[in-house]
């Protein structure tokens, strides 16, 4: 008589086995991505995200462009909606649309807010409940050197505010997040923006990673989760333009947060390309240019200039992000 399992390790070899079977051949989640207006080069961003999504097996993602009092999509199709879309510096969005995509998220949706599409919408104030923080007043987080969270209320401390171009270190501090199991506790991120202070209604908000501030030497969320609800929201501030995009970093945390938003958890290995001390994510930066690392204070009246495209921007009070 034959026996099905000699050992207990070859059952759960077996049982492994299958559950990757089970995996691949499930069907793809479905991902709505959401652009036509902002602040930034949505046209040049939209690709690298849909395709770090489908890069990664879990999603089969559509893109929706939206037109001012257009149709609104129909969420509820969806697994995850991420959004690549703000009303910064433009009419305000519809609150249609607006309506309806927090209802989704609120009644149990994913959502995830790509950098500046944490900003804007500040007309309907579910909107920055929903993301947590952004380029707006509020409350503002940040962590201690000893990894607790710090609250400062509106009024209190720097506004939000970013300096040029630079590459950076990202620390995760939250290991035992799904998003972020096996990810290097700190590791080099490509030429990007850097927001600091940001800031918003912070409800409910985990921080899973930081950077230190150039300005304000603190510990400044940069990936961030938002319990909304019935549903997950899963922010990245990383990703300013299409060049910052590239780096694996900014692709791994985008997918392993639109999985977990979708389905509370996350199935992707760390890919063998992710940065790390000793392999650093290939620099975007254009010949020539120089690391800001002791930029000044800024005032309203006072300018730092986007080293890769020239594009100028105002602290708060007359503030681009």
């Amino acid at each position: 008589m034959s026996r099905l399992f000699t050992t207990p390790l070859a059952a759960l070899l077996v049982l492994c086995a299958c559950d990757f079977a089970l995996a691949a051949d499930s069907p793809p989640l479905k991902a709505l991505l959401i652009d036509g207006q902002n602040n930034h080069d949505w046209r040049s961003t939209t690709p690298p995200i849909k395709s770090a999504l489908e890069r990664t097996g879990p999603f089969a993602v559509t893109v929706a462009t939206l037109q001012p009092k257009g149709p609104v999509p129909t969420f509820a199709d969806y697994a995850v909606v991420v959004s690549n879309f703000t009303d910064f510096g433009a009419a305000p969005g519809d609150t249609k649309l607006l309506d309806a995509l927090t209802r989704y998220v609120r009644d149990g949706g994913a959502f995830v807010a790509v950098h500046a599409a944490t900003s804007g919408m500040d007309h309907y104030p579910e909107y920055p409940r929903m993301v947590g923080m952004g380029w707006r007043d509020g409350d503002r987080l940040f962590l201690d050197d000893t990894g607790k969270t710090v609250r400062q209320k509106m009024g209190q401390g720097p506004p939000t505010w970013h300096g040029a171009l630079a590459r950076w270190p990202v620390t995760i501090q939250a290991d035992d997040h799904p998003i972020c199991a096996g990810l290097p506790k700190i590791w080099p991120h490509d030429t990007d923006e850097l927001w600091e202070a940001p800031r918003g209604p912070a409800q409910d908000v985990e921080i899973l990673a930081t950077a230190v501030g150039f300005q304000t030497k603190q510990n400044e969320p940069v990936l961030w989760t938002v319990r909304y609800g019935k549903g997950r929201v899963f922010v990245t501030l990383l990703g300013h333009d299409a060049a910052a995009m590239k780096c694996p970093g900014f692709q791994t945390t985008l997918a392993r947060g639109c999985e977990w938003a979708a389905t509370g958890k996350v199935t992707q290995p760390l890919p063998a390309n992710f940065p790390s001390k000793d392999k650093p994510a290939p620099a975007s930066a254009p010949a020539g240019f120089a690391l800001p690392h002791a930029l000044q204070s800024l005032s309203a009246s006072r300018t730092v200039f986007n080293s890769r495209a020239t594009t100028r921007y105002l602290a708060p009070g007359g503030a681009v992000p």
